[in-house]
């Protein structure tokens, strides 16, 4: 396994699956320094072709992340200012990010850290992990959260939390669909790399395809959205599907084996 520290984030690699840890005490809060150096990160994952899932997650028990570090930010860092390239946290603005991303949310993940678990592909929580928008007691707005958690959970818990700035703890969050699965602290990343390797040893292509879609369906009516499809308007549907991997299943269902995929 291959580990790496590069300042305020620690990064490990096996198995085709990058773990990326928040490392910065005590909160583990995100200044515009570590918004660029996690987007290098995820630019640099994205475009290395021998990993296929990322992990995102804090150092410590306490803290997943709690968003924009205000020290920072009264030290003369603005909140307009370069957050890298893929924006604040490295991946809501990432383009074509079609990989796999898991979050493993352990501990408190509020404000721009829960934008940044929202960046993710699935979530997975700690049994004391809690979550909340408390933009509104500091008078301003959690502008990607805003996009997003309507999309995610029901419209009215969303904007409860985005209108109120309450706390769910990780059980509501899972009941209300937020999360994915809660885990006992202990077994949390265990379980993470459970998901990671498993998602690993899936077909890549096909794993981007439906990333790509959707992603491009957000913003598209479904008859739209099947026209492209359909005519391999969308660079990975065209890849998969002129790949040797699309033949693979079939191959390997009808010779009653496992496929092997090999990304080509």
């Amino acid at each position: 396994m291959d580990a790496a520290t590069d300042g305020p984030i620690r990064t490990r690699k096996a198995d085709g699956v990058l773990e990326v840890r928040l490392d910065r005490p005590k909160a583990n809060a995100i200044d515009l320094k570590t918004s660029r150096i996690m987007g290098d990160a995820f630019a640099a994952f994205r475009d290395d072709p021998g990993l296929r899932v990322a992990i995102i997650t804090g150092t410590g028990e306490k803290f997943f992340c709690p968003g924009w570090d205000l020290k920072a930010a009264a030290d003369g860092d603005a909140v307009d200012g370069d957050y890298g390239v893929g924006g604040f946290g490295g991946l809501q603005e990432l383009r074509g990010l079609n990989k796999p991303v898991i979050a493993a949310v352990n501990g408190i993940c509020c404000g721009g850290g829960l934008e940044w678990a929202l960046s993710a592909d699935m979530i997975l929580a700690a049994e004391h992990a809690t979550f909340a928008l408390p933009e509104i007691r500091s008078g301003t707005v959690a502008d990607a959260a805003a996009v997003k958690l309507p999309k995610r959970i029901p419209h009215h818990i969303a904007m409860e939390m985005l209108l109120t700035g309450r706390w769910l703890d990780a059980d509501e969050a899972r009941r209300w669909g937020l999360v994915n699965h809660v885990h006992p602290a202990e077994e949390l990343m265990a379980e993470a790399w459970k998901l990671a390797r498993l998602l690993a040893s899936g077909p890549p292509l096909v794993l981007a395809a439906i990333k790509e879609v959707v992603r491009e369906a957000e913003d598209s009516n479904f008859r739209d959205m099947m026209n492209r499809i359909t005519r391999r308007q969308l660079a990975t549907v065209d890849t998969l599907y002129g790949s040797e991997d699309n033949l693979e299943g079939p191959r390997a269902f009808a010779e009653k084996r496992e496929p092997v995929w090999k990304g080509r």
